[in-house]
């Protein structure tokens, strides 16, 4: 018997269910030809700010730069410590590091993957008797759940910090009735095709409630321009949406809830139906996730028989990280707390992500399980 053809994310199936109103978008800014902030970007940023019921969305180039944006309007530099989790995309201290920052790793928090709020407070405890001028604080919505931000918050308060929420995974997400976006000074997130609100494309947004904040970052993202384009009042970068973007992502967003709700549907299968055979994600009373990814751990087993197994059988997997930040080649030699970051380096070594999309029919999703119930028993 052939194994069947499953996609890991399937972007075809949401194109073909709006590829007739994508098309007309795209024809008509082709046929404006503002290529770039065309009226569709200014519509968009509005569409965000409502979806998230914050003041201001500010679109940009992509969620690194959403991110290096963020740290540029708190004039981050040389000399200043920023906190970051170490088991994430790289995206997130790379943009410390570029503007000359030091990260300083901590460890997460092992039902959610996320920054461990009691190891955030003595990092930063720490931090302050090493003298390290500590500036602020970047969390992380991993995989799509929120971060404990009452816990999270009240820390980074309590420490004179700032909080720049990365949501590049979880924008969408609810977190005890605030939505993703309305948290911290800023919250950033990607529109990278694969994320759960993708174009086609690169993409990302900013979203702030502070009107001289939101200001700034539109000036920053189009090279420092002041009242003229021109007239250059700080040193910027180009980091503007582009219109065709845009226009894609009007279409993508005003069905993004029918699909988050579909993903935890998806989720909820997964759940009942691995939840004795794997460690399955725990989401947090009064949070909602969009599953970015859904990631599963086998401890004790061996993952990569279970991946390879797996792939003989048609079900395709990835690993969301193999190895956390501070123990990659170009991050090992930044701080971390004093206590390490074990549970980073356990989770590292059996985290497994299975296919995670709105799309994904109950009767594929129960050959997967099937599957993944096997690969386990076998492994």
């Amino acid at each position: 018997m052939t194994n069947p053809t499953i996609p890991f994310i399937d972007l075809a199936t949401q194109q073909k269910r709006i590829r007739d109103k994508v098309d007309a978008a795209v024809t008509k800014v082709l046929d404006h030809g503002q290529y770039i902030l065309g009226p569709e970007v200014a519509q968009l940023e509005k569409e965000m700010a409502a979806f998230s019921g914050v003041k201001y969305a500010i679109a940009c180039s992509n969620g690194t730069d959403a991110l290096t944006l963020c740290l540029m309007a708190k004039n981050v530099g040389p000399g200043d410590v920023v906190v970051c989790p170490s088991f994430t995309f790289a995206s997130t201290a790379e943009v410390v590091a570029q503007l000359h920052a030091t990260p300083l790793f901590v460890d997460i928090d092992e039902d959610s993957y996320n920054l461990d709020p009691e190891k955030l407070k003595a990092a930063l405890s720490e931090a302050k008797s090493a003298g390290h001028n500590v500036v602020g604080v970047i969390s992380v919505d991993l995989f799509g759940q929120p971060a404990d931000y009452d816990a999270i918050e009240s820390i980074v308060h309590d420490a004179g910090l700032w909080l720049l929420c990365d949501a590049a995974q979880g924008y969408g997400g609810v977190y005890k009735g605030r939505k993703v976006g309305t948290i911290g000074d800023f919250t950033t997130t990607s529109f990278f095709p694969a994320k759960p609100l993708g174009c086609y494309g690169d993409g990302g947004a900013i979203y702030t409630n502070d009107d001289e904040t939101a200001d700034l970052l539109r000036s920053l993202l189009f090279h420092g321009k002041g009242s003229d384009r021109y007239d250059n009042v700080r040193i910027g970068m180009n980091g503007r949406l582009d219109t065709i973007q845009a226009a894609i992502l009007i279409e993508k967003l005003a069905i993004f809830p029918e699909e988050i709700e579909a993903r935890n549907e998806v989720a909820d299968r997964y759940n009942n139906g691995l939840s004795n055979v794997v460690k399955v994600p725990r989401i947090a009373e009064g949070s909602t996730s969009v599953w970015a990814q859904y990631v599963v751990r086998a401890p004790g087993k061996d993952r990569q028989k279970i991946l390879s197994y797996l792939s003989s059988k048609g079900v395709p997997t990835a690993v969301y990280y193999p190895k956390p930040l501070h123990q990659q080649t170009a991050y090992k030699d930044y701080p971390q707390a004093s206590a390490g970051l074990p549970v980073s380096e356990t989770v590292a070594q059996d985290v497994f992500a299975l296919p995670m999309h709105p799309y994904l029919d109950e009767e594929t999703q129960r050959y997967i399980i099937e599957q993944v119930t096997e690969a386990v028993r076998l492994a």
